[in-house]
């Protein structure tokens, strides 16, 4: 789950992350009294949406005093900010925080996630802050360190001070920086973050350490454990269809191609999304019914994909395992007759009552194009959009 970045402040202040003074607006006179409050020689209104990039876009402005402010956020207020993570469409500002100025002597990069393929929290620093780490990655790699964190006991100090002396820091900066990532670090955990980025982390004039900005993803599957973070979503910041599939417990989340996707199971959608492409074509969406999705769950599904005016085919890709071939087939028959799809139809299931099911979608009368294989299955999907 996104979250703005004042709520992610929020969470980082609970665990001692040093941030800045700010407070959050929704109209031009909020943002007056805000900056008032402040009562710095400098403040920053920053656009809150889901994505990153703002700056760019016009969606971070100096305010030198409270009038200044107010008239920022004005226009700031109800504009498209488009970024590059935003896609052309741009998404609507509908909140604003004020924040105040610093200092800035230095940027930097600090960022946490899981690598799955050692099972540690990696943490990643770099020279480059204010730069997108995807950027820097592709252009400049040897200016991203990392180091790896055992979960018996987390991040080490040493660790973060092998960081800190590798992006050139002196003695003294090294040591706030060094419990300025135990504390990132903390938080990561304690929240059960996917992600937790700091882009700017700065150094100021006068040698303190500070999360310029901060970005943090939740673990969906985790928020059970965290009513207070779940109260953090914003419905606003979502698509009609991304709000509709999470009340009736779909993960969904609209892409720009033109071929659909149900999928049981997140790893398996992402698969069918790369073969996909893989094989010329481009995902609509990643749509994961989850391993016990009900024939209601598999109607909704049927019902989001085919309200996208992009969509030209539909690939139905099912692994059963929990969830039996012959119980999804039913489903999809089911919501295929109600909802009566005007668009090809690819369908390719495997695991169990897999022969049952694939005689329920031959013997349903429906024009189903069936599949083996999901590369059997992304080919037919791709030829039927190219159609």
């Amino acid at each position: 789950m996104k979250i703005h970045e004042y709520q992610a402040k929020e969470i980082l202040r609970k665990h001692g992350v040093p941030t800045l003074a700010g407070h959050l607006a929704s109209t031009p006179d909020e943002a007056e009294r805000a900056a008032r409050d402040l009562n710095q020689p400098v403040v920053v209104v920053k656009a809150q949406i889901h994505a990153g990039g703002r700056g760019k876009g016009g969606g971070v402005k100096l305010a030198r005093n409270p009038e200044e402010a107010r008239a920022i956020a004005a226009r700031m207020l109800g504009m498209n900010l488009v970024t590059h993570q935003t896609g052309p469409q741009g998404q609507t500002v509908r909140k604003i925080y004020i924040e105040a100025g610093c200092d800035i002597a230095k940027e930097y990069y600090l960022g946490m996630l899981l690598d799955r393929s050692n099972s540690r929290i990696v943490t990643m620093a770099s020279s480059e802050g204010g730069v997108e780490i995807e950027t820097v990655a592709a252009e400049t790699p040897e200016k991203i360190l990392k180091v790896w964190a055992d979960p018996a006991v987390g991040l080490q100090p040493y660790q973060a001070r092998q960081l800190a002396f590798g992006l050139g820091m002196n003695r003294d900066v090294a040591g706030k920086f060094a419990k300025f990532a135990s504390a990132l670090y903390a938080t990561y955990v304690d929240a059960d973050a996917s992600l937790a980025e700091i882009n700017p982390l700065v150094v100021t004039k006068q040698g303190d350490v500070v999360a310029l900005d901060a970005k943090i993803n939740l673990d969906d599957n985790a928020l059970f454990r965290h009513p207070d973070l779940a109260a953090y979503r914003d419905p606003e910041e979502e698509t009609p269809a991304e709000r509709e599939a999470h009340e009736v417990g779909i993960n969904y989340v609209s892409l720009d191609g033109n071929i659909a996707c149900m999928v049981n199971g997140a790893g398996l959608a992402m698969a069918t999304m790369d073969i996909i492409k893989l094989h010329g074509g481009e995902p609509a969406n990643f749509l994961d019914v989850g391993g016990g999705a009900s024939e209601e769950q598999v109607t909704q599904a049927f019902r989001l994909l085919t309200r996208d005016p992009k969509v030209r085919a539909i690939l139905v890709n099912i692994f059963g395992g929990i969830m039996k071939c012959d119980v999804i087939a039913g489903g999809i028959v089911a919501a295929a007759s109600k909802l009566g799809l005007s668009v090809p139809l690819v369908v390719r299931l495997q695991g169990t009552n897999v022969d049952l099911g694939k005689t329920i979608l031959s013997e349903s009368g429906l024009r189903i194009i069936p599949a083996d294989t999901m590369t059997e299955a992304a080919v037919r999907a791709v030829e039927a959009a190219g159609a």
